[in-house]
């Protein structure tokens, strides 16, 4: 079965991921010039699938033109990846002393960002982190760039990326605040397998080759089949009936755009796609919905995001997957609320999802 190259972590060919949608070519000349000519920075996690994608995301970026430190467990320490044409031998994160680190990722889980991150930050470092261990501190700025910048003026030490299916919706949802006050949310996902890394992807494609061949579709990565089928998120449901993932993106949402008032609802399902998160969107104001017109010229000024909205296209996962945008489209008014607004995105989970967003968050960090 052939997978097509973009959907693969390790052969992802990233088209239009845009590293600096806020500066002009002068700010980043001056940005490389003085701020960036003495940095190291490290990726901890490196292996990982995130991990990959800030290292290849690093290779077009000044944070990387100090050279780049690639980090992971001890199973993980001797193995070589590649920078900028070179070989990058993987060393092992808790080996490492962070000594002349001026940024650190951190894509390893949150056990271990919660036992290194203020190591690094110690040593120096800003980190960034991608785990969930910092999300909710209310010391700890949470940043989309294109939604909350003026928190990340706010970061001492930690800077902490949100979850990737918030980060999505916010890119949707955020232009559209210009119309009035977003009194209520309600949130469909439709999740990829790299939510769960490359072993899940890899378990979507072998149980598809199975089912095509008839064979015998034992689960691994996840507790139900994957291919052919769909099935709720699949973190720990709690005493409410919402599972982790849910309770995730309803809190972080409101961390991000300051609203603890914010009514919301999300409900999370995994779906048999290999890569870029969709979600259906309703958005209620507290008057009138705008004219589907004006979100298109809304959605269309929003940097980071791509409108896909015609009578035969829209956004789809093929299409989102590889690229740093976020597609948004099936613009329409609700018609069972005359203050609701109804949309479809989306986007690529390993991206803007997660390493697009972290390295964007450093670079404006920095800057």
């Amino acid at each position: 079965m052939a997978i097509p190259a973009h959907y693969n972590i390790t052969n992802i060919s990233i088209r239009t991921a845009r590293l600096s949608p806020f500066y002009s070519p002068k700010d980043l000349a001056e940005f490389g010039q003085y701020s960036l000519s003495k940095m190291e920075t490290v990726v901890v996690g490196a292996t990982g699938a995130v991990g990959q994608e800030i290292i290849r995301l690093l290779e077009n970026s000044r944070l990387g033109d100090r050279g780049v430190a690639a980090l992971a467990s001890s199973r993980s320490a001797g193995a070589e990846m590649q920078f900028r044409g070179r070989p990058l031998r993987v060393m092992d994160s808790h080996q490492h002393d962070f000594a002349g680190c001026k940024v650190a990722f951190f894509a390893a889980g949150a056990g271990v960002s919660r036992e290194l991150a203020p190591v690094a930050v110690r040593a120096g470092a800003l980190v960034v982190d991608n785990s969930s261990a910092y999300r909710l501190d209310p010391t700890v700025p949470l940043v989309v760039p294109e939604v909350n910048p003026e928190q990340i003026k706010q970061g001492a030490g930690i800077i902490a990326n949100p979850n990737c299916t918030a980060i999505i919706m916010l890119m949707a949802i955020a232009p559209l605040r210009k119309f009035g006050r977003i009194r209520r949310v309600i949130l469909s996902t439709y999740q990829a397998a790299s939510g769960a890394g490359q072993a899940a992807m890899n378990e979507l494609i072998e149980q598809t080759k199975d089912y095509l061949y008839g064979a015998e579709i034992v689960p691994k990565v996840f507790p139900h089949p994957y291919a052919f089928n769909l099935f709720s998120h699949d973190t720990p449901l709690g005493i409410d009936g919402y599972n982790g993932e849910e309770e995730k993106v309803m809190s972080e949402t409101r961390k991000i755009l300051n609203r603890p008032d914010l009514l919301i609802n999300v409900t999370c399902v995994r779906v048999p796609v290999l890569r870029a998160h969709s979600e259906s969107i309703t958005v209620e104001f507290d008057g009138p919905a705008p004219d589907p017109f004006d979100v298109r010229a809304a959605l269309e000024a929003a940097p980071g995001v791509r409108v896909v909205d015609e009578l035969d296209k829209f956004p789809m996962p093929v299409e989102a997957s590889g690229q740093g945008d976020v597609l948004v489209g099936r613009l329409r008014k609700d018609l069972s609320n005359p203050n609701g607004f109804c949309m479809f995105a989306c986007g690529d989970q390993l991206l803007k999802g997660a390493a697009l967003n972290a390295v964007q968050i450093a670079e404006a960090a920095i800057r």
